[in-house]
């Protein structure tokens, strides 16, 4: 792809191709991959990610509405619309939090807390599977670099 486009118009940037191009591939396959295992297991993307946060908090597996929102990188009008959604299922409780009287505390029902182990275990499982293909030396080298590349698009793209 890029030679090609390095042919059809010298001069055009094509550096970031060989890169980006296997990035977005292996994402849309990885994110597919995920869908399916996702349906399998009975839960959404949304609501995975919504009750793996609160697992991963640890006992009493609860955080403020606030610190979902900035652990999963999502708007607070979409926390809440998650939690609405996992609460109608029985899989999230809401109450209201000490710090202050606006602050609202989700936690994990025993509902919820067994729909994510569950889940994660299906999802990190077949995940592990898929990158099988590299070695354990070739996969500290790969997250080193990723993180490296993280961070430096971060960088230039934080206003």
């Amino acid at each position: 792809m890029a030679a090609a486009w390095r042919r059809e118009r010298p001069g055009t940037p094509t550096d970031s191709i060989e890169i980006v191009t296997p990035i977005w591939r292996l994402a849309k396959l990885f994110a597919d991959d995920r869908t399916r295992v996702l349906r399998a297991a009975g839960i959404d993307a949304a609501t995975l990610d919504l009750l793996s946060v609160l697992r991963r908090s640890g006992p009493p597996y609860a955080l403020s509405t606030r610190r979902i929102a900035r652990s999963t990188l999502v708007t607070a009008g979409a926390v809440s619309q998650r939690v609405a959604r996992a609460e109608r299922d029985g899989l999230v409780r809401r109450s209201a939090g000490s710090s202050g009287r606006r602050t609202v505390l989700v936690s994990l029902t025993p509902a919820g807390h067994a729909l994510v182990e569950d889940s994660v275990d299906s999802v990190l499982g077949r995940e592990a599977s898929l990158v099988e293909g590299l070695s354990g030396a070739e996969r500290t080298v790969l997250v080193g670099l990723l993180e490296k590349l993280d961070g430096a698009v971060r960088r230039r793209l934080d206003p």
